[in-house]
């Protein structure tokens, strides 16, 4: 089946406002089968997990269901899937448990293309032990991040490299295969931010090289919450600061609390809706049952091809949109990276970003503008803290919406 978007955005309940939605880079819409899945786990039995009652049963299953989902959504096993708040909380928490190992003379690199929840974390635990901290930078005419700008600045000492794998602000995707290999010549582990390039390109821990991945199940239409993958080796030799009663196996070690039983499955109806894009059904996309989900592969050959087909699908949307921004006069587009996401970066000239934003509003065209947190990013392109107006593709954009941004951004700047 190909990649059928109206038979997509039906699954959207809140598509149905009328609003055309290029925000997705800041958080998608939400599938009516993901609100369901929250909702069962939350009206039906429930309890603290076990094995005795059917409450327990089911609490005990939504982890492993979610484990599952998300490892082969990542390519990794499940034992190496941590739940948390969000990426930022995750970042921060490992910062914390690494940098017990760190101390003067050691050195962490991060890079200025990254959203600040893969640079503050670092830095501040750097600080706090007396360990450099080194800056890669990237070239704001191309928006590229070199391999020699990161590995330039490895050294015997380097405990670590934090990197995006796309970044948030402008969709630039690094190398960091590339980087990550230099990194552990050096003997660095590598963290890779992936909360924006999870929604577009399918994540492979192993083919990427990095030891930690972290995403956002809500970029790609699932709940809030956050996500860690590494290796459950490298995940056991890491020793978190816990309560004496909790448990010391990996991954639940480095969960803190009782896990949110409805996040949980939310995450797994995303990733499992996510796998029925180009997956056969007779009755919509949200109903693809164990048989026929046997018959089309396994999950991860299922998100496969979706992914295949999304990359299809966005990449012909984003030409249309460049094609339609070309012809408009006094825009500067930031995004220029040869390999990168269908994510937009512009200024105008004459023209405020949020004035443009504001404009497009009055059209029910949400596009919103800032520094999306990746605040050295903004200020490296010469934006300082405003940032500019960001354009993100999401799975349920359309060509109507595209249309319709077009025609909203030719009447804002005329």
């Amino acid at each position: 089946m190909a990649y059928d978007v109206p038979r997509i955005r039906s699954g959207f309940p809140s598509l149905a406002s009328g609003w055309a939605h290029f925000d997705g880079p800041g958080g998608t819409q939400t599938p009516t089968v993901v609100g369901e899945a929250m909702a069962s786990m939350l009206s039906g039995p429930l309890s603290n997990r076990g094995s005795t009652s059917e409450s327990e049963i089911r609490a005990d299953r939504a982890v492993h269901e979610f484990r599952a989902a998300m490892g082969d959504l990542l390519n990794v096993q499940p034992a190496g899937i941590v739940h948390g708040r969000s990426a930022t909380q995750l970042a921060y928490d490992f910062s914390r448990h690494l940098a017990k190992d760190w101390g003067p003379g050691d050195e962490v690199v991060v890079t200025r293309l990254d959203h600040d929840a893969n640079i503050r974390p670092w830095v501040q635990a750097a600080e706090r032990v007396g360990a450099l901290v080194r800056w890669a930078d990237f070239d704001p005419e191309t928006g590229e991040l070199p391999v020699e700008a990161v590995t330039g600045l490895l050294t015997d000492r380097t405990r670590l490299v934090a990197v995006t794998a796309a970044s948030n602000l402008i969709g630039t995707i690094p190398d960091v295969a590339g980087i990550a290999a230099a990194a552990h010549d050096a003997g660095a582990l590598v963290y890779a931010d992936g909360v924006h390039s999870a929604a577009h390109e399918l994540p492979d821990l192993a083919s990427l090289g990095a030891d930690f991945f972290s995403c956002s199940p809500y970029k790609f239409l699932g709940p809030h919450c956050g996500v860690l993958a590494a290796r459950p080796d490298l995940l056991e030799s890491i020793a978190p600061d816990k309560l004496l009663p909790s448990t010391n196996v990996v991954p639940e070690r480095f969960e803190f609390g009782t896990l949110p039983y409805e996040q949980l499955a939310g995450v797994t109806a995303a990733i499992e809706f996510i796998a029925g894009f180009v997956a056969p059904s007779s009755t919509g996309i949200a109903s693809i049952d164990a048989e026929q989900s046997d018959a089309a592969g396994s999950r991860r050959a299922r998100l496969t091809r979706s992914y295949r087909a999304l990359h299809a699908h966005e990449r012909r949307l984003l030409t249309r949109l460049e094609a339609g921004i070309a012809e408009l006069p006094g825009v500067t587009v930031h995004s220029r990276a040869s390999r990168r996401t269908p994510t937009l970066l512009l200024t105008f000239a004459g023209h405020e970003a949020s004035a443009v934003s504001a404009k497009l509003a009055e059209a029910k065209v949400l596009v919103p503008s800032s520094h999306f947190y990746a605040l050295e990013a903004s200020r490296r392109l010469g934006l300082g803290d405003v940032g500019g107006l960001r354009v993100g593709l999401a799975p349920y954009t359309d060509d109507d919406d595209v249309d319709r941004l077009l025609a909203g951004l030719a009447g804002a700047l005329a």
